[in-house]
């Protein structure tokens, strides 16, 4: 991967990546109960952070939907939309939809069955089973790994596959951006707490934020 590959945005994005992860590994290891209350705490910088940065992608996706409606076929809309709801879906999750932030006390159903009596389904436990384990953990997880890795060879070797992809307006990763997703993921070897997945909740948004906004396949955001 070149510098000169990468716009000015992708480098103060990831320079960005790297002072928040450098503070976390520093902050975990020299004091843990600052990582875990402070620095990565509920309603903090890091979840505050990753919340605007998926609304930002959302409202990207949603920008082009609107700019480019009329040139662009039914499969097009139907990808774009899909996406832009998914990650305002994402954000809201986050802060739990404004609960603490308009003090909003959550209704007996989610107090009862939310890990964390919170309004938002990431947290709900059903069966003794955590839902955040099961689909925003296990399942993401593999929807991550096919589409940072498997994706962006089959795009780059099948026709129709880039084809059908296009038509979903579905973005292709850049191969730093994989890089970025990976690196992220080797740090959290660094940090002990559980509370460092909010880190990488941060990185995601952040690097998916630049997927959006410049993918290898820009050509689908165009007239």
């Amino acid at each position: 991967m070149k510098i000169k590959t990468l716009t000015q945005t992708d480098k103060l994005a990831y320079l960005f990546l790297i002072l928040v992860f450098g503070l976390g590994i520093y902050y975990a290891n020299t004091n843990l109960q600052y990582f875990d209350e402070v620095y990565t705490k509920e309603d903090g910088m890091v979840e505050y952070g990753t919340a605007i940065l998926l609304f930002c992608s959302s409202i990207l996706l949603l920008f082009r939907f609107f700019k480019l409606y009329k040139h662009k076929k039914t499969l097009w809309k139907i990808g774009i939309l899909g996406m832009a709801l998914v990650f305002f879906f994402g954000a809201g999750e986050e802060i739990s939809w404004g609960q603490r932030i308009f003090n909003v006390q959550s209704s007996e159903y989610f107090i009862e069955h939310n890990a964390q009596g919170e309004t938002n389904l990431h947290n709900l436990v059903v069966d003794g089973k955590k839902v955040n384990k099961i689909v925003f953990s296990q399942l993401l997880t593999i929807v991550l790994v096919i589409y940072l890795l498997i994706f962006p060879f089959i795009y780059r070797k099948f026709k129709g596959f880039k084809n059908l992809v296009d038509s979903f307006a579905v973005p292709i990763v850049k191969w730093h951006q994989t890089i970025a997703f990976l690196v992220a993921t080797g740090i959290l070897v660094f940090i002990s707490s559980n509370r460092k997945w909010e880190l990488y909740e941060l990185a995601f948004a952040v690097i998916f934020f630049l997927i959006f906004l410049n993918p290898f396949n820009k050509k689908i955001y165009e007239v």
